[in-house]
């Protein structure tokens, strides 16, 4: 284990090199810092994230560049209705040689990759979206008996409609589960939409550079894990993800509009981007804020509003954010 001091040194270089990564994304996805963010923060922490937003808001992009800036080695899937888990995962071909002996030969589909983009992840069947579940798990496939390692590191960014539903299949719960973080992409602002409009259409545009490596994004992912975490923001967690649990002891606005709240992967993510969010704000240590900051984030995709709470319109960000807000000040007055 590294002297304090020496983390201290460390974490401090992460971060400064995150600003550079986020410099450099910049010149190819202009504006929405915060989806920047958090999308750095998934891959920080090892994980996925799965990116809801209307069509042409650029996530595409976004993650053609984050291949770029963070040295990965990158594929995109666009998923169909027809799209079978063969033409993501792989599959064997017989061939003939020379000598007319034959032999099964195995072709990598393109999942074997260090930063997969699945593309309207929700338009694919079931069937497909489940071909996903191992390798977001526990980043290898098993094809044909054969457990088959996929790039290190390996990160799923996946992007999904949220208004368009003819066509479409949800991702079921346990596939939910597995990504870090649903990250929303908003419309830009009239300033950024102007800045995007002049960047775009001249003769030339900027190109992002690549600031780590693989093995140094492996690297920062084990110096994040190292990262200090008062007792406090470990019980602060614990708190806020047990009380989205619609049990007897919730919260009254969980009770009243929540079906079911999340496990404990819920609070292993959280703690995870926490650290990230105060790595990448130049902290040291996860605070409350960072735990308020990406509760939403990291909860609402792990929960569902109940028949009678969707009837009334209610939103799961603004509950998650009244029960962080009610835990917070619960935490202050002890």
């Amino acid at each position: 284990m590294a002297a304090p001091a020496d983390l201290v040194v460390e974490i401090e270089a992460l971060g400064e090199k995150l600003v550079l990564a986020r410099d450099s994304i910049a010149k190819q996805f202009i504006g929405q810092k915060r989806v920047v963010d958090l999308t750095l923060a998934a891959l920080v922490s090892g994980g996925h994230a799965l990116l809801v937003g209307l069509p042409g808001l650029g996530k595409t992009r976004l993650v053609n560049t984050l291949g770029t800036v963070m040295g990965l080695d990158a594929n995109r899937v666009q998923f169909t209705p027809d799209l079978m888990p063969a033409d993501i995962l792989g599959s064997e071909v017989l061939e003939t040689a020379a000598d007319g002996t034959r032999a099964f030969r195995f072709v990598e589909g393109p999942v074997f990759c260090q930063l997969l983009m699945a593309d309207e992840i929700n338009r694919a069947s079931p069937r497909t979206q489940s071909a996903l579940l191992q390798a977001m798990q526990e980043r290898e496939v098993t094809i044909a008996g054969q457990h088959r390692p996929l790039g290190k590191p390996f990160h799923v960014l996946a992007t999904q409609n949220p208004l368009e539903q003819e066509g479409t299949y949800p991702l079921p719960e346990a596939q939910l589960d597995r990504f870090l973080l649903q990250i929303d992409v908003p419309y830009p602002t009239r300033d950024v939409e102007r800045e995007i409009l002049l960047a775009t259409t001249g003769a030339t545009e900027d190109s992002a550079h690549a600031v780590f490596t693989a093995d140094e994004l492996i690297a920062a992912q084990a110096l994040l894990r190292r990262m200090p975490v008062g007792e406090n923001i470990v019980e602060m967690i614990l708190d806020l993800v047990r009380a989205c649990r619609p049990d007897a002891d919730a919260p009254e606005v969980i009770r009243q509009n929540v079906a079911w709240g999340p496990g404990p992967r819920a609070a292993q993510a959280l703690m995870l981007c926490a650290r990230a969010e105060a790595l990448m704000n130049g902290r040291l240590a996860p605070s409350p804020e960072d735990v308020r900051a990406l509760a939403a984030p990291v909860l609402s995709h792990r929960m569902a509003l109940s028949f009678a709470a969707r009837a009334r319109g209610e939103n799961l960000t603004s509950i998650i954010d009244t029960v962080s807000t009610q835990i917070t000040k619960v935490e202050a007055a002890a």
